[in-house]
C-alpha cells in the first residue's frame, strides 16, 4: 500500500493558528505584567519608607560590617524597604567604604541621603566622639588622639594598649591577626601598627579605651581577610606584612609609587643589604624631625636599619591598604636606592653612584640654596 499525506482541513488549520496566536499573546502579556510589576516593585523599593516620617531611629554600624549586614540592618529597622535593592543600588552608584558608628536615620530619608551619611560618618546628636587616625600614625600618637577626644591622658590610654592581659585577650579573639610575635623581646609596643587608620565614632566620651582599641584591631582584621591567601603565598606572617607596609607608609609621599618603594626594600633584603630607611632612625630616636642628620644614624637601636640588617622588629606605625598591597606586590625593578625630594618627588637608582648624584641634585642642592 502506498502512504498518503494527511492534509488538515482549512477550518481546523485556522483554529490552530488562532490558538497559537492567543497562547503567544498570553505569554507576552504575562511577561509584560511581570516586567511591569518588577519595574514598579523596584521603583517603590527605591523610594523612602515613609516621606512624612521624620522620627529618628538610632542604628549602630559596627566596625568591619559588610554591605549586606548594613543593608539588612537598615531593612530590619524600617529605614529601607528592601535590603537587596539597597545593596544593588549602592553597587550601581559605585559607592561603599561606609564608616562604622552610631547613626540617627529616619524612614523619610532617600537612599542617596543614607549613602552620603554612611560614607561621611555623619553620626547622631551633638557632642559625639569622633576619633580620626591618619595613615602613618604611631601608637603614641593614636593614644594621644584617643585621650584628647575622650578626656583621658595619653599615658593612661597607652597603659591600656600595652596591658599584656588585654593583648592576650585580643589574641584569643583575633588569632589570625595577633600572634606571639607582638611580644618579641625587641618590640617597643606590642600593638604598634595593628590599629587601623580610619575615623571612629562613638555616642559619648565614656566609651572604654579597651573597646575603642578592639574596634581598631577588628577593623585591621577585617581588612586583612582579603589578603590572607596572598600573605600565605608570600610565606609572610601578618606581623612581617604590617612591619614592611609600615616602612613603605612612612617613606611614601603623595607622588610616590608605593610598589616601586616596596621593590627597593625587597631587592635590598635579597642582596643582604641594610634597608637604610630614615623613618626607622626617627622611630629609634623617638622623635619627629624634618631631616635626619648623620649623627642620628648612629643611634643604637634594633629599629635603626642603618645599623641592623633586615626588617625592624615590628611595625613603626600603622599603614593603609595601598601600602599593604605594595608590600605584597612589589614592582619588578632593579632599583636599590630611592630618595624623596623636598617637593615630594621620588627618584630611584640602581647604583650608589647614581643615587649620590640624585641626592646632590635634589637634596643637598636644595638645602644649600635655602641657606644662601
Amino acid at each position: 500500500m502506498s502512504k498518503q499525506s494527511y492534509i488538515q482541513p482549512p477550518g481546523k488549520k485556522r483554529r490552530l493558528k488562532k490558538a497559537i496566536f492567543f497562547a503567544v499573546l498570553s505569554l507576552l502579556l504575562i511577561l509584560g505584567g511581570l516586567t511591569a510589576g518588577g519595574y514598579f516593585f523596584i521603583q517603590s523599593a527605591l523610594e523612602p519608607v515613609d516621606k512624612t516620617d521624620h522620627h529618628p531611629i538610632q542604628i549602630n554600624v559596627p566596625i568591619g560590617s559588610s554591605l549586606s549586614v548594613i543593608a539588612e540592618k537598615l531593612e530590619s529597622e524600617g529605614i529601607v524597604k528592601n535590603a537587596e535593592i539597597f545593596k544593588y543600588y549602592v553597587k550601581y552608584k559605585g559607592e561603599g567604604d561606609f564608616q562604622a558608628g552610631e547613626y540617627s536615620f529616619t524612614p523619610s530619608m532617600t537612599m542617596d541621603e543614607l549613602i552620603k551619611s554612611l560614607k561621611t560618618g555623619k553620626v547622631i546628636g551633638q557632642g559625639k566622639v569622633k576619633i580620626t587616625i591618619p595613615e602613618g600614625f604611631q601608637l603614641t600618637q593614636i593614644a594621644a588622639a584617643i585621650g584628647k577626644e575622650t578626656g583621658r591622658s595619653a599615658n593612661d590610654v597607652l597603659k591600656v594598649m600595652n596591658d599584656r592581659a588585654f593583648i592576650k585577650e585580643m589574641m584569643s579573639k583575633y588569632p589570625e591577626l595577633l600572634t606571639e610575635e607582638v611580644f618579641a623581646e625587641k618590640i617597643r609596643y606590642p600593638l604598634e601598627g595593628y590599629l587601623y587608620p580610619a575615623t571612629y565614632h562613638y555616642a559619648d566620651k565614656k566609651k572604654p579605651v579597651k573597646a575603642i582599641v578592639e574596634d581598631m584591631l577588628k577593623k585591621t582584621d577585617s581588612v586583612l581577610v582579603q589578603y590572607r591567601t596572598s600573605i600565605a603565598a608570600k610565606q609572610m606572617s601578618t606581623h612581617k606584612l604590617l612591619t614592611l607596609s609600615s616602612l613603605i607608609e612612612e617613606e611614601a609621599t603623595e607622588k610616590a609609587d608605593r610598589h616601586k618603594i616596596s621593590s627597593v626594600f625587597y631587592n635590598r633584603l635579597a642582596a643582604g643589604m641594610p634597608l637604610q630607611t630614615d623613618p626607622t632612625v626617627l622611630y629609634a630616636l623617638g622623635k619627629h624631625k624634618k631631616r635626619v642628620l648623620y649623627e642620628d644614624l648612629e643611634v643604637n637601636s634594633p629599629y635603626n636599619t642603618y645599623k641592623v640588617k633586615g626588617l625592624t622588629p615590628g611595625p613603626i606605625g600603622n599603614s593603609g591598604v595601598s601600602s599593604m598591597e605594595a608590600a605584597l606586590n612589589p614592582a619588578d625593578t632593579d632599583f636599590l636606592y630611592f630618595l624623596a625630594s623636598p617637593a615630594g618627588d621620588v627618584y630611584y637608582a640602581k647604583t650608589l653612584e647614581e643615587h649620590n648624584k640624585l641626592k646632590e641634585k635634589y637634596i643637598t642642592g636644595h638645602y644649600e640654596k635655602q641657606n644662601q
